[in-house]
């Protein structure tokens, strides 16, 4: 991660919440989750296949002793696969309770931004489900989409796979 940002608005209200985020790239495409739930940002390790797994399920890792799932973003978003470079990135997040690693192409930076920059999701955008997306800030001419992670996997293959609880 390079730097922390902070998008400033000219409408700010005085109690307007910031909201701090991990942007991160999928192609052209930025994506951010809250930094609330990221636990760790690796770089790319080797990533054991798992059989009879999901689709979107690259296979596991070892993380300090622990097995970790990951998850490819691009194919969970039924993108295209790319090759993976050493900009390639593995978030580490919390979810429900659990550790799993995400898949990406890069991660980008740290951004505070506040609530009010940011809008609902059109139906479908960068070919991600409105379902699947918090919402889009604007930050200058560019858009970023804030997504649930809550609905992204909730009703998924990724609850039924064996994965350690964080203690």
């Amino acid at each position: 991660m390079s730097q922390t940002q902070e998008i400033n608005s000219n409408n700010k209200e005085p109690d307007n919440k910031i909201l701090q985020l991990v942007s991160f790239k999928l192609g052209e495409e930025e994506f951010a989750v809250d930094i609330l739930i990221v636990n760790d940002i690796i770089r790319l390790v080797p990533i054991t296949p798992v059989p009879h797994a999901p689709h979107f399920i690259e296979g596991v890792i070892n993380l300090r002793g622990r097995i970790l799932p990951v998850v490819s973003f691009r194919k969970r978003f039924h993108m295209p696969e790319v090759e993976q470079t050493n900009q390639t990135r593995i978030i580490v997040m919390v979810w429900e309770n659990q550790l799993v690693g995400f898949l990406v192409d890069s991660v980008s930076e740290v951004l505070r931004i506040p609530s009010n920059t940011v809008e609902s999701a059109p139906p479908v955008i960068a070919g991600v489900g409105a379902e699947y997306i918090e919402g889009v800030g604007k930050i200058d001419d560019n858009l970023l989409i804030l997504l649930n992670m809550n609905f992204l996997f909730s009703n998924t293959q990724v609850s039924q796979l064996d994965m350690p609880t964080i203690a």
